[in-house]
């Protein structure tokens, strides 16, 4: 198809399907599955039209940015997917001040709602984990202040306040019941911390990663495969662990618990697995990251929960939406993303809507505007409303000198092109791709949009 792409090369780009999140009431209530959008990449595609697929085509809910992106922000407006923000580890001293705090939500925050859905600020990311002690020291007085800039602006039943942690911030951790917090962070950090938690009633955020504990010896454990050999016991309580995973989400509850904040919820704020990395590690192929992330969307909404939080779902943020070409590290960091920059899939997971997964073969697409005379190319040639409801209904057979069946301005390609018979019902629906290789799909007025697929 280079020759049918070079035709319509005025108007024909990368399609954008296959991306990340579905229509998002206010609130974070019911949200499940979420994303993580990073932007440490220079091939990244323009937000608005990240926004415009997230809320259209997959089942995934929320998304995560890591700092406050106006063009990100902005993109997100009227879509309905909830999004959390994060002030970054730099701003953290600074928002231990009201001032500071007032005129951070004033710029970054109060423009874009509430047309853009934010229902949560990060106040820094793994901060413990750096080991600074003026960004740790402030860490709590930070989200205390920016949580009363919220209440003055009538923001905080609307908008919570949380902080994402590694599980460094664990001292041990196995067996599951034995967990705690590193000491001197315990009581002076996280208690503090979570009582905030329990009184602005949000959540204790958690990154935890199988990736990172796993070794070829326990590999089934870490990615929810069910096998003997992988079913750990913790002797203390007697309880089985068939997944790495719940594992570690027990250490974590069981270190909150010796605080004596075990009613605070949990949620999931970063947890993924690469589809490529160094031959030395492994596991890290793109069927290992599928049935990863597969299985765990499966059992966090499962509502089995955990064996120390039985009958409880997750919500749960996937590392990560792109895969990052600028993040530092070994391979594997710049490789955890469920699409590539160009929008196509590293790999399925189920999260496509019906309609989409369906027309996930179609690689190029181009816009026509609807006229009485037919169907106007942007920049070429018209294809007549009779020949376009040919190719619409008919088997059209154009391929290496074969007889073409229709005259259309396609045939000017000249180029291999097998689009397959499709009954539609209606121009007007969604996807018209069904089964074949050639769809329509109806945009905004009279504008449609033509697909075709590379053979």
């Amino acid at each position: 198809m280079e020759k049918a792409s070079t035709a319509f090369s005025a108007s024909i780009f990368t399609a954008i399907f296959l991306l990340v999140s579905t229509l998002y009431t206010q609130g974070v209530e019911g949200s499940i599955i979420g994303v993580n959008y990073g932007t440490v990449a220079n091939n990244l595609p323009p937000p608005e039209q990240v926004a415009r697929f997230l809320s259209e085509s997959t089942i995934i809910s929320s998304v995560r940015l890591f700092d406050t992106n106006a063009d990100i922000l902005r993109a997100f407006a009227h879509t309905g997917i909830a999004v959390t923000v994060t002030a970054t580890n730099d701003q953290i001293p600074n928002l231990t001040r009201i001032e500071f705090a007032q005129e951070w939500l004033k710029f970054n925050v109060r423009p874009y709602i509430p047309a853009t859905n934010i229902v949560r600020i990060f106040v820094g990311n793994e901060v413990i984990s750096t080991a600074n002690k003026l960004l740790i020291a402030s860490l709590v007085p930070a989200m205390e202040t920016l949580h009363t800039a919220l209440v003055g602006a009538s923001l905080d039943r609307r908008i919570k306040i949380s902080t994402p942690h590694s599980l460094g911030i664990l001292s041990g951790s196995s067996p599951p019941s034995t967990g705690k917090f590193r000491q001197g962070y315990d009581t002076h950090v996280l208690k503090p911390l979570l009582s905030f938690l329990r009184d602005t009633n949000s959540p204790f955020m958690i990154n935890p990663y199988p990736f990172f504990g796993s070794s070829p010896e326990n590999l089934d454990y870490a990615l929810f495969r069910p096998s003997s050999a992988g079913v750990v016991v913790d002797e203390n309580t007697r309880l089985s662990y068939t997944n790495m995973l719940d594992a570690q989400l027990d250490s974590v509850f069981s270190a909150m618990n010796l605080l004596g904040f075990g009613d605070v919820e949990i949620v999931i704020s970063e947890t993924g697995w690469p589809s490529l990395g160094d031959s030395s590690q492994a596991g890290v192929d793109a069927e290992s990251a599928a049935q990863y992330n597969r299985n765990l969307m499966q059992h966090v909404t499962s509502g089995a929960g955990t064996p120390l939080m039985p009958n409880r779902t997750f919500e749960t943020y996937i590392f990560a939406l792109f895969n990052e070409d600028l993040k530092p590290g070994p391979t594997c960091e710049r490789n955890f993303g469920l699409f590539r920059p160009d929008m196509t899939p590293v790999y399925d997971i189920g999260i496509l809507r019906s309609t989409v997964a369906s027309a996930s073969k179609f690689h190029h697409a181009a816009y026509f505007s609807g006229h009485e005379e037919g169907l106007k190319e942007k920049g070429g040639a018209v294809v007549k409303q009779e020949q376009m409801w040919r190719l619409y209904r008919k088997t059209l057979i154009m391929c290496f000198g074969l007889e073409i069946q229709y005259c259309t301005p396609i045939q000017e390609c000249g180029e291999c092109f097998l689009p397959m018979a499709m009954e539609i019902a209606s121009i007007d629906q969604d996807i018209g791709a069904c089964s074949g290789l050639f769809a329509m799909k109806k945009r905004t007025g009279s504008e449609y949009e033509l697909l075709f697929a590379d053979l």
